[in-house]
């Protein structure tokens, strides 16, 4: 059957309109290239050559179509966890007045990593790294009841940071992607309970995720507070060095421990602790009272209408690195040559490669009748490679190379009298010749891994 027209015009995603300035070197060449070299990363190398990402300038990314597809797919796990804990998202703006800054502290103790600048009326202001200072005198200008607690308030946006040299990408950026979730509370014991049902869908967000993870004792940092703890993938560029029980499960960031000897024993089953390496992607901090008292952020009690005892609220912050768990991910899962996503971020879960123009008839597969159907097992999640002059392996190389985690393959097998699919898993080693019906019971049999 000829790739004509009209089923072009029905599907919804094609390689062909797909902006994707791949700058892609021969696999011969990969060891030789000197461009290879100068990038400081696996991830960063692969996301910039196959079009995912590309650098505007030393610390600044542009994402891609399917870097931003990816980052939609990752901001729909992290909702849903936080919603199922009553946490409302909101949108505070990326400038601060640098006197809430200077109220709390921290605009010199963050130090030159803190961008600012002065707007024309000559008021100095803070490009925001977090928002602990924003949001917290934006509560404090309100009168809360007990009957608004526990309050969790969160918002997914830009970030940034006036980094001395940034490195690995989108790891270490100047401008970043974050989650940042604000909890506010009666007391000690109802905060410690915030934390725990947050750190729970924590865990729930990085399993879903798919990315192996650690998550360890951390430091408080210029963020301050009681307590903290750190989520990490482990990884030979991470720049945290932690102590990991392999038995339990427990760990801490070194930076808690002066011993690097690696020596110490797990507190909770006795078992020697080893030294390995991550690249922290999630925080969360206890803060107490830190900043409510600062910008007085309080509520009071059962009484209300002004009538019952003003009291500081307990606060808690939460970041996730959204954007860094992109590059993170394919540092972590990709093989020097192939992008390699976990199933839950693909840009598209299922990538359809047909023949070239020019090549003899399909025999029995219609296309555009297979890419509907496969799109109702993936909805929105199906690209066709309908570029006309790619043979169908050159296209397979490419698609391989990019990640898509399911491969349909429409080849020579397809043009025999009983038609058989190619349906190719790479990061799996699988590889099925099956019948149109059959390979379509396949791909339903599998979908449930792929849908977030």
């Amino acid at each position: 059957m000829r790739l004509t027209a009209p089923w072009r015009a029905r599907c919804r995603f094609k390689t062909s309109q797909m902006y994707q300035p791949k700058e892609l070197i021969p696999f011969t060449e990969l060891k030789s290239s000197k461009k290879i070299e100068e990038l400081t990363s696996r991830s960063s190398r692969l996301l910039i050559e196959y079009g995912i990402v590309k650098p505007t300038s030393p610390g600044y990314f542009a994402l891609l179509p399917l870097a931003f597809r990816s980052l939609i797919k990752l901001n729909k796990i992290i909702d849903d966890e936080l919603e199922q804990i009553n946490c409302q998202k909101i949108q505070l703006p990326h400038v601060s007045p640098a006197n809430i800054w200077n109220k709390s502290g921290r605009l010199k103790s963050v130090g030159t990593e803190l961008v600012k600048f002065k707007d024309r009326q000559d008021k100095e202001m803070v490009l925001c790294p977090t928002h602990e200072e924003c949001i917290t005198s934006l509560v404090g200008g309100y009168n809360l009841s007990i009957r608004d607690l526990p309050l969790r308030l969160y918002q997914t946006g830009s970030k940034f940071r006036a980094e001395m040299k940034p490195r690995f990408g989108l790891i270490r950026s100047n401008e970043f992607i974050m989650k940042d979730l604000y909890t506010f509370d009666k007391g000690c014991e109802a905060a410690l309970q915030t934390y725990q049902e947050v750190s729970d869908a924590y865990n729930k967000i990085f399993t879903r995720i798919g990315v192996p993870y650690q998550r360890v004792e951390g430091d408080n940092g210029n963020i301050g507070g009681t307590s903290s703890h750190e989520f990490h993938y482990p990884a030979g560029i991470g720049q945290d060095e932690l102590l990991w029980c392999s038995a339990c499960k427990w760990g801490k960031n070194i930076e808690l421990n002066n011993d690097k000897q690696g020596s110490d024993e797990c507190p909770g089953c006795g078992e020697k602790l080893k030294i390995s390496k991550g690249i922290e992607v999630g925080h969360t901090f206890l803060l107490g009272q830190k900043y409510s008292k600062i910008f007085g952020a309080q509520f009071t009690g059962a009484g209300g209408g002004g009538g019952g005892k003003a009291e500081t609220l307990e606060m808690g912050c939460y970041g996730i690195g959204v954007s860094r768990i992109l590059a993170a991910a394919v540092e972590v899962l990709s093989t020097e040559t192939e992008i390699r996503w976990p199933s839950s971020l693909s840009p598209f879960s299922v990538c359809i490669l047909t023949q070239k123009t020019g090549t003899k008839a399909y025999t029995g597969v219609d296309v555009d009748n297979l890419y509907e159907k496969i799109n109702n097992i993936f909805p929105n999640d199906v690209i066709l490679d309908d570029r006309e002059k790619l043979s169908v392996g050159k296209k397979q190389y490419e698609a391989d190379r990019t990640g898509y985690p399911i491969l349909v393959l429409l080849g020579r097998k397809n043009m025999n009298p009983d038609p058989l699919i190619e349906i190719h898993i790479p990061s799996e080693n699988i590889s099925l010749e099956l019948r149109p019906q059959d390979g379509l019971d396949y791909l339903k049999s599998i979908s449930a891994k792929y849908l977030i």
